[in-house]
């Protein structure tokens, strides 16, 4: 597999948790100061009735509880992923999931703004439970789903930068007045048809070096490379050959030619430590595999 433009996502890819986090990090921050400026306006037409710093305390307790809540919404929208064949099931989940996510901003906020309060020397108090409950809720149901918006815008830039395998369609059979022959088992795909930005190549299945379970897709890693195949791992590996892949974890499985070098860990697991220098889980139910 030839392709001589600069793989931008492989470069990204050490550096992606920091990116996202930063990402979340600068959106907060400008809803911070933008949401401080338009509370201090407010402050300053009712006269003094409110400090000055506590329209920073609130923005500031608001959006960092929203942060820490970030992390908890993206793993729930992988439970419970929104694609249009689960979108009927999964949306009242979500739905669901909405409220969790306003009970438990406001509770963080509620906390922070409290502890805040106790070192000015002041008392925090929040009002009407149920009806400030009511209240943010109408504003974190969008901020919600404005989360899930981009999550899923991101996911799906990754994707198309990431580049989807699928197997080569078998060819159809000839036309012919003869009965047809009973059905022969299927012969294990050699190649695979690669789609990444706009363009097709061919990938070798003997060239797969490791593969990795992610949710819907199994993660291809092709001499440096990631592609992705709409499979789970355990369907796609019984279309390899398993003198050449086994298993070695819930949600990997190698190349065993490929492996440099194995690494035993303590409680009897491993790494495997593949000849292109990356490393691969392996736990100890799955080792006797690497011995056959």
């Amino acid at each position: 597999m030839a392709e001589k433009e600069i793989d931008w996502l492989a470069r990204y890819q050490p550096y992606r948790r920091w990116a996202e986090i930063g990402f979340w990090a600068v959106v907060l921050s400008l809803q911070i100061a933008f949401n401080s400026v338009v509370a201090w306006m407010d402050v300053g037409r009712a006269r003094g009735e409110v400090a000055f710093w506590q329209p920073l305390v609130w923005e500031l307790s608001s959006n960092l509880a929203i942060g820490l809540l970030i992390p908890l919404v993206v793993l729930f929208e992988r439970r419970f992923p929104l694609r249009w064949t689960t979108l009927p099931r999964n949306l009242g989940w979500q739905l669901a999931g909405s409220v969790a996510f306003s009970i438990a901003h406001v509770l963080l906020m509620v906390l922070l703004r409290h502890i805040a309060y106790a070192l000015a020397g002041e008392q925090y108090r929040y009002g009407d439970w149920l009806a400030e409950l009511r209240y943010e809720y109408l504003k974190d149901v969008r901020s919600y789903a404005m989360i899930l918006v981009a999550v899923l815008t991101y996911r799906l830039f990754l994707l198309r930068l990431q580049g989807e395998a699928r197997v080569l369609d078998a060819p159809e059979p000839a036309a012919s007045d003869t009965p047809p022959a009973p059905p022969m088992p299927q012969p294990r795909p050699e190649r695979f048809l690669v789609r990444k930005l706009r363009k097709e190549f061919l990938i070798a299945a003997a060239d797969i070096e490791w593969l990795q379970a992610q949710g819907n897709y199994l993660g291809l890693h092709v001499n440096g490379h990631d592609y992705l195949l709409r499979s789970t791992l355990t369907e796609f590996l019984e279309q390899l050959d398993p003198a050449r892949f086994a298993r070695v974890h819930r949600s990997y499985a190698v190349n065993l030619d490929r492996i440099a070098e194995i690494e035993p860990t303590d409680g009897g697991d491993a790494r495997l430590r593949m000849k292109d220098g990356t490393q691969v889980p392996c736990s100890r139910r799955y080792r006797d595999a690497l011995g056959h």
